[in-house]
């Protein structure tokens, strides 16, 4: 086992407990997505892992050792495992090559300018390679850091929220780029993340989290076919909850359907459509059966009364 959280608690305040006997393994190699509202511990949890936090019991151990808080361990990190935050830290007057370089050594120079090379690809940063930082955006500088940390070739690699400031563009091939990246040099990933839909084709794992609990730890398809609640649903988008009494009443099995499983049909049951929104792959509508409103999408704009199918 790569990474072992073990009983684990945390409090920012003593009056506010975050993480009460909290227990997570990471296998080596593995995708992982920390998923869950603001607010639920996604970043406090991977700064606790990197040793930025002072956590009150338990053991976190990483490579087979257990991993010391700031009071211990003057230089916060550890060998092998590297953090990618939300402040970048970049040196301003370095270059992006040289901020990608910085942990790189300089015994050999053409093989580290091959490194940096071979990085601002997997980023997409080739053109940038001699550009302060401070002409860069936000989303460019989060790459620059990614590219740093991969330079390393750490066992374990901590990204908070990675892709936040990248235009949605970019971020469909730098996903594609990263993870295919880590996958082939066999680092794992622990991302948190409030994308969890876009991620999710590389994902081996989703850990869902709510104020500091571990809700539902499996991999994507479970997690997206059999949510553990209302929540870990909402986190794919809309969702559609039916209570017991009206399951028995429509004769259907699930209790969450997610808009695009609900399908019109000539023998289905019959809706009355309340609004109909052109919403670029699809129309967002709005219906009403029985009196409970309804989100599906259809292929058309929806009028009147419909039949549909659950």
């Amino acid at each position: 086992m790569l990474l072992e959280i073990k009983n684990l608690f945390f409090s920012h305040r003593p009056e506010q407990r975050l993480f009460q006997n909290f227990n997570l393994k990471v296998e080596e190699g593995k995708i992982i997505a920390l998923a869950g509202e603001s607010g639920c511990g996604k970043s406090t949890i991977l700064n606790l892992i990197y040793g930025l936090l002072e956590w009150e019991k338990g053991q976190i151990i990483f490579n087979g050792a257990p991993i010391l808080g700031p009071t211990k361990n003057l230089v916060p990190g550890e060998d092998h495992m590297k953090l990618v935050a939300q402040n970048y830290d970049l040196m301003p007057y370095s270059t992006v090559a040289d901020n990608v370089g910085k942990f790189i050594s300089n015994i050999n120079l053409k093989e580290k300018k091959e490194r940096v090379q071979e990085l601002l690809t997997v980023v997409g940063l080739e053109e940038y390679e001699n550009t302060l930082p401070k002409y860069l955006s936000g989303g460019q500088m989060q790459r620059v850091a990614i590219a740093r940390a991969l330079s390393v070739m750490p066992k374990l690699l901590l990204l908070d929220e990675p892709f936040s400031n990248i235009d949605f563009s970019r971020k469909i091939e730098l996903r594609e780029r990263l993870f295919n990246y880590v996958r082939e040099k066999n680092i794992s990933l622990l991302i948190s993340t409030h994308e969890i839909q876009e991620v999710m084709p590389w994902l081996d794992q989703i850990i869902v989290l709510q104020g500091g609990r571990l809700i539902q730890n499996d991999d994507a398809e479970e997690t997206y076919n059999n949510p553990y609640n209302q929540y870990v649903a909402s986190l794919f988008g809309e969702v559609n909850v039916f209570s017991e009494e009206e399951k028995l009443e429509l004769n259907i099995s699930k209790k969450f359907w997610y808009p695009h499983e609900i399908t019109i049909s000539d023998h289905g049951k019959e809706a009355e459509v309340l609004e109909s929104r052109f919403a670029g792959s699809c129309y967002w509508t709005k219906i009403s059966l029985n009196g409970k409103q309804l989100i599906i999408y259809t292929a058309e704009k929806a009028e009147g009364l419909i039949k549909i199918n659950l």
